[in-house]
């Protein structure tokens, strides 16, 4: 059972902690997910199983969608609302038209310095970590791309709105910047996640639910076969000779590379019984295309 599974994480466990909830109610050997939600966040949790764990990269650079809510008024260390309130702000006498002209001041490509209360790695050692030793350490700015933001809901103190950004993105950092920008002071209040790429929240699958359903066929909308996961990926149909090479991991040619497959970042490659064989790209100046990914 080699599958991808878009499950509706709960609240207050961790990422890792849906996961193992998974692989236990698959009886899965390996289990990973495609991008981290804090233990506050709900929602579309891509979770990889058995081999498919090897297709995670190409779901976590996928652009990410949330619905949060931002509490105006109070800053704290985590930038959430779990952490220790660090600054307050009586006066959050702030209109529509402010809110909406702050947001869309963050919309298109910016530079993002990440929260010490992260996963990110300083000489092997997460940053949360030191965090909470009261340790601080200088983090470079990333560019990140906010392509859409706008206003849902707006009831002092509580801001409501729908992101859709890049790979890298901390939500909660972008309501500390724009509580800053506003002169109030601001965190994150509540975060869903819902979507990555074409994986919707309106198709995930709780914990509970993926118990009732039947492990050996794709028949819930929420769980996926690897090549149907990769949905946007072209495809090239190989012969049993060059399925052979494959599954060695050897480069083939073929006269039916297309214009369209020479240009793509990955290709899926099936079998002519529609088996997914590997994952792997058109390399011109060799005019083969190489393995990246064997599933042998």
């Amino acid at each position: 059972m080699d599958i991808i599974v878009n499950l509706n994480k709960p609240k207050d466990i961790t990422s890792h902690d849906a996961v193992t909830k998974v692989k236990k109610i698959l009886r899965a050997k390996k289990a990973g997910h495609a991008g981290t939600l804090d233990p506050m966040a709900t929602g579309v949790l891509l979770v990889c199983v058995n081999r498919a764990t090897r297709l995670a990269s190409f779901f976590s650079s996928l652009d990410k969608e949330y619905r949060a809510v931002m509490k105006l008024g109070t800053s704290t260390d985590t930038q959430d609302a779990y952490g220790k309130v660090i600054e307050t702000c009586d006066d959050i006498s702030v209109d529509r038209e402010q809110i909406e002209a702050v947001l869309k001041s963050f919309s298109g490509k910016t530079l993002q310095e990440p929260p010490m209360f992260s996963a990110l790695k300083h000489r092997g050692k997460p940053l949360y970590k030191l965090a909470r030793k009261g340790i601080e350490i200088e983090r470079k700015p990333r560019e990140i791309n906010i392509s859409l933001i706008e206003l849902l809901d707006f009831h002092l103190p509580y801001v409501t709105f729908r992101a859709r950004c890049s790979k890298g993105t901390y939500i909660r950092t972008l309501c500390h910047n724009m509580g800053k920008k506003l002169g109030t002071g601001a965190h994150l209040y509540e975060l869903e996640r819902t979507a990555i790429g074409d994986f919707h929240i309106a198709d995930s699958i709780s914990p509970e639910k993926l118990i009732e359903i039947s492990y050996g066929e794709y028949v819930d909308k929420s769980i996926y076969s690897m090549s149907d996961a990769l949905s946007w990926l072209p495809e090239l149909t190989v012969d049993d000779s060059a399925s052979r090479a494959i599954s060695h991991g050897n480069p083939i040619t073929s006269n039916e590379i297309s214009d369209e497959l020479k240009t793509a970042e990955a290709i899926k490659i099936k079998s002519r019984d529609n088996n997914l064989l590997s994952i792997g790209r058109f390399l011109p100046e060799k005019k083969i295309v190489k393995m990246d990914i064997v599933f042998s």
